[in-house]
């Protein structure tokens, strides 16, 4: 899994919003499942757009990553979403990824807009504390 576009957060709470907007005034809430991604993107740094891609990484093992770099984690709160920067052969990296915080505040956002639910792709990268802000607040049904 790969990314070309620039380093950002996987997916913003501004444009999550967006897409709720837009999808609510469309479809009856009840029938909305809002996507979350279970994956976040290591960038080399500096970005050149055509030339730089990220590489995919687990939130849990950009967690791992963050601590084995000894970097510390960067509360972005435009996007809700962490960050963190480390130096590997002389090439900064940036990792955009989310935790239970970041999930927590979109999963706020099922009961806010009224959804049905959520559904979560890239089975198998999912972090530990997802499932349990999941097991807590929902009734988890595989479909």
């Amino acid at each position: 899994m790969m990314a070309s576009g620039p380093p950002m957060a996987i997916a913003p709470i501004d444009q999550v919003r967006a897409v709720l907007d837009y999808a609510t005034s469309a479809i009856e809430p009840g029938k909305i499942l809002m996507g979350m991604s279970l994956y976040g993107y290591d960038w080399p740094l500096p970005y050149e757009k055509g030339r730089t891609r990220a590489s995919g990484v687990s939130n849990n093992a950009a967690q791992n990553l963050a601590i084995a770099e000894k970097a510390p984690i960067i509360w972005d709160v435009k996007s809700a979403s962490p960050y963190f920067e480390y130096m590997v052969a002389g090439v900064q990296h940036r990792v955009w990824f989310d935790d239970a915080q970041s999930a927590a505040i979109k999963l706020a956002l099922v009961d806010e807009y009224q959804l049905r639910g959520v559904s979560v792709w890239v089975l198998g990268n999912e972090f530990p504390q997802l499932w349990y802000l999941l097991k807590d607040g929902y009734t988890i049904r595989k479909v």
